[in-house]
C-alpha cells in the first residue's frame, strides 16, 4: 500500500478524534437522515480532505431522497454514498437503490453508510451489472494509533484517490483471496511441483497431476474454494493471466528478432560475383 503523507496521517489522526465523539452522541440521539448525512459530508470534508463546497454533492439524489451524497472531482463522480440515519441498521436494499443509480451514471465506486458504518463497493460492469464488496470499518471502533485504521481510511482520502489507492487495495484484495490461491494451487503447473516433490518421497510411485488434483479438491481445500462461481472466476482470471504473459513474452521476443531492411535484402539480391580475369584472381 502507498505510504500515507504526513500531513494526510495527522489530518486523519485528528479527524478519528473529532469524529467518533459526535458519531456516538448522534447515536445516542438517533439523529434522522439528514442529520447524519451532515456529518458525513463534514466527514468527507474534515477528515477525507474534500472541498465541501465544490466536491461534495447531493445533486445527484436519488427520486428526490435528499441525503444521498456524491464526491465529485471535475466533471467525475468519484464515489457516490447512500446516507442512512445513524440508528438504521444498513441492509442490501440500501444497497441495491445506490448500486442502481451508479450503474446508470457510470460509477465504479459507492458508499453505504450511517455514519458509523461505512462499507465500500466495487462495481463490475458486466452482464448482469455486479458488486464487490471491497472494504468495511467501524469509524467508533478505529484507533488512531493503528496503522490498519489509518491504511483504512486513506483508501477513501483524496490523497489516495488521486493515487489510485483504493484501486490498487481491491486488485490486491482479487489477487490475495482464498478462491485465487485455490485457482492457482490447482493449475497444471503447480500439480507438476507437487507430483515432483511426492516423486521424491517415493521414487517407484505412480504419480499423476489428476490423482493430486482430486485429493486437493476433495480433503484438502474447502468445498467453498475450489466450487462456485467465484473459483471458477479465480481460475478464469488464472488463465487470462497466463495468456497474457505468453503475448507479453512473444512480444519481446519479436522486438530482440534481427530485423532485416528491404535494402539489405535488395543489395543482397543484387550482388553477382565477378568472374576471375585470366591470371585467376577475382577483380576489385
Amino acid at each position: 500500500m502507498s505510504t500515507i503523507p504526513k500531513k494526510v496521517s495527522e489530518r486523519l489522526v485528528k479527524g478519528i478524534k473529532q469524529f467518533q465523539p459526535v458519531l456516538n452522541a448522534a447515536r445516542s440521539r438517533d439523529v434522522n437522515e439528514a442529520d447524519t448525512a451532515t456529518i458525513v459530508t463534514d466527514i468527507l470534508s474534515d477528515l477525507f480532505g474534500y472541498d465541501k463546497y465544490s466536491e461534495i454533492t447531493s445533486e445527484y439524489a436519488i427520486k428526490g431522497t435528499y441525503c444521498d451524497l456524491a464526491v465529485k472531482i471535475g466533471a467525475e463522480i468519484r464515489l457516490l454514498i447512500e446516507v442512512k440515519a445513524i440508528g438504521l441498521d444498513l441492509n442490501k436494499n440500501h444497497l441495491k437503490q445506490v448500486c442502481d443509480y451508479a450503474a446508470n451514471e457510470g460509477v465504479d465506486w459507492v458508499a453505504l453508510t450511517n455514519g458509523i458504518s461505512w462499507k465500500i463497493y466495487k462495481l463490475i460492469f458486466s452482464k448482469p451489472i455486479d458488486k464487490e464488496f471491497v472494504l468495511e470499518f467501524d469509524f467508533t471502533q478505529l484507533n488512531h494509533k493503528s496503522k490498519d485504521s489509518l491504511e483504512d481510511l486513506y483508501l477513501l482520502t483524496r490523497e489516495g484517490r488521486s493515487k489510485s489507492a483504493l484501486k490498487e487495495y481491491y486488485v490486491q484484495r482479487q489477487t490475495m483471496n482464498k478462491f485465487s490461491i485455490g485457482a492457482v494451487i490447482l493449475s497444471e503447473p503447480v500439480l507438476s511441483v507437487i507430483r515432483r516433490e511426492l516423486k521424491k518421497l517415493s521414487p517407484k510411485t505412480k504419480i499423476q497431476n489428476e490423482d493430486i488434483k482430486e485429493i486437493i479438491t476433495q480433503e484438502v481445500l474447502k468445498r467453498e474454494v475450489v466450487e462456485g462461481e467465484k473459483a471458477s472466476e479465480a481460475k478464469k482470471e488464472l488463465i487470462k493471466a497466463g495468456r497474457r504473459q505468453k503475448r507479453a513474452k512473444q512480444k519481446v521476443k519479436a522486438k530482440e528478432a534481427p530485423v532485416i531492411s528491404e535494402n539489405e535484402d535488395d543489395s543482397k539480391e543484387g550482388v553477382v560475383a565477378s568472374p576471375p580475369d585470366e591470371s585467376g584472381s577475382t577483380p576489385m
